[in-house]
């Protein structure tokens, strides 16, 4: 069998820890949460409105001024979900080296995946149709709405003339797009591909979506930081959140060829549906265990050689016990696992491109983030889930992704 690696030579993150990659990681390794509680403040539908509204706990992005970011004029054109992937891939593109105004466009595509697309446009565009009218909608208003529009957005900022793609598989999206572009790279249909994942998606209609499903985390249930709890036994749902994480991969040989810095490597990539239910997973993970033996098999390694996983683990008390399980079973030496979503919330279609950044990160600076807010685990959870940020030396992380609809994806990230 033949084994093909793709270098990753670009990080860029926008999330609940930090704008960019230094303020991101800081605080991801530092362990606290970065939930607050809100409540929605959604005008009611007229005299008989008993005023109550519900409470959520969300994780939104701190300090994120698009107009200072990305300037006014290209700011007020963007929606939330593009103003984050933007400037996550700015900041991965500079961190690569590599400049638009150099390349060769054509052999340059994007990937972006999200779960949600402009449902901020979307949410305004019909309260203006209710209140005023059809005729009061913005012309903007399906340039911002379109989930497409992220990686055309990209593209047209960056000059990327190659494949233009917006997947959606829900939470799995982020990791999906770099599995996709992974195999983009390798068919040898580009040299670079800006992939990654983001969302923006905390209106009150999806946020009461997820709490009508018995999703979400119990706003009332304790300190606001502490309410994302991967793999505690107090888990009762997860935190919603915001943000982005982009990586730009390259062919081998294109990176070589410029001298670029390789941070790690896209080693392996799966990808599985459970076929089971809408939104419940498979009892026994059996989607999920399919996708990392696929990724893993596309790396040409055997379970052993995981020194880390970075883990899909949400809060949710059904979820996190069937990924306990599925990795217990695929790696009996007991690697570190841990969960960012502790720190982070769950930022859904960006998650596992964010994920994806940190499992790049603990390959390139040694590190094993915590699991936030863990203090103690199921009977018969024996994972040996990292409780404090820890110096070690990894060379092959696996990092999992799962979402509504019973998408899996898995993807292997190895040492330069």
């Amino acid at each position: 069998m033949t084994v093909s690696t793709v270098a990753i030579t670009g990080l860029g993150l926008v999330t609940p820890a930090g704008v960019g990659v230094p303020a991101s990681w800081a605080a991801i390794c530092g362990g606290r949460g970065t939930a607050l509680r809100e409540q929605d403040d959604t005008p009611g539908p007229g005299p008989q409105d008993s005023g109550k509204r519900p409470a959520y706990v969300t994780c939104r992005v701190p300090g994120f001024d698009a107009d200072a970011l990305l300037g006014a004029q290209r700011a007020r054109r963007l929606e939330r979900f593009s103003q984050f992937a933007l400037v996550a891939a700015a900041e991965a593109l500079a961190d690569a080296g590599l400049d638009a105004e150099d390349w060769d466009g054509t052999r340059v595509g994007v990937v972006l995946g999200t779960a949600f697309g402009g449902v901020h446009a979307y949410t305004a565009a019909q309260q203006t149709v209710d209140r005023v009218g059809a005729y009061a909608v913005s012309p903007l208003m399906l340039p911002l709405f379109l989930p497409n529009m992220v990686a055309g957005q990209a593209a047209l900022a960056f000059r990327a003339t190659g494949p233009c793609l917006t997947v959606s598989t829900a939470c799995a999206s982020g990791a999906t797009a770099l599995g996709t572009a992974r195999d983009l790279l390798l068919a040898g249909r580009c040299d670079v591909v800006v992939a990654g994942g983001t969302d923006a998606s905390l209106t009150p209609a999806v946020l009461a979506g997820f709490g009508r499903l018995g999703a979400l985390a119990d706003p009332d249930g304790g300190e606001p930081a502490a309410a994302s709890r991967p793999f505690d036994t107090a888990r009762d749902g997860f935190v919603t959140a915001e943000g982005a994480g982009v990586l730009i991969l390259e062919r081998e040989t294109h990176a070589r060829s410029r001298g670029a810095r390789v941070h790690a490597r896209l080693a392996g990539y799966g990808a599985t549906a459970d076929a089971h239910h809408p939104v419940a997973p498979h009892p026994r993970g059996a989607g999920l265990e399919a996708a990392v033996r696929g990724a893993l098999a596309d790396a040409g390694l055997c379970a052993s050689a995981v020194d880390h996983v970075n883990a899909h683990a949400t809060g949710t008390p059904r979820g996190d016990a069937v990924e306990a399980d599925v990795l217990q079973r695929l790696f009996p030496h007991r690697p570190p696992v841990t969960s960012v979503k502790g720190v982070t919330g769950h930022t859904l279609g960006a998650a596992g491109a964010i994920e994806a950044v940190c499992s790049v990160l603990s390959v390139a600076r040694a590190t094993l983030p915590p699991t936030a807010n863990l203090a103690a685990t199921d009977p018969g959870n024996g994972l040996d889930i990292v409780r404090r940020a820890v110096r070690r030396e990894v060379a092959t992380v696996l990092t999992t992704s799962v979402g509504f609809g019973g998408q899996n994806a898995a993807l292997v990230v190895t040492a330069p």
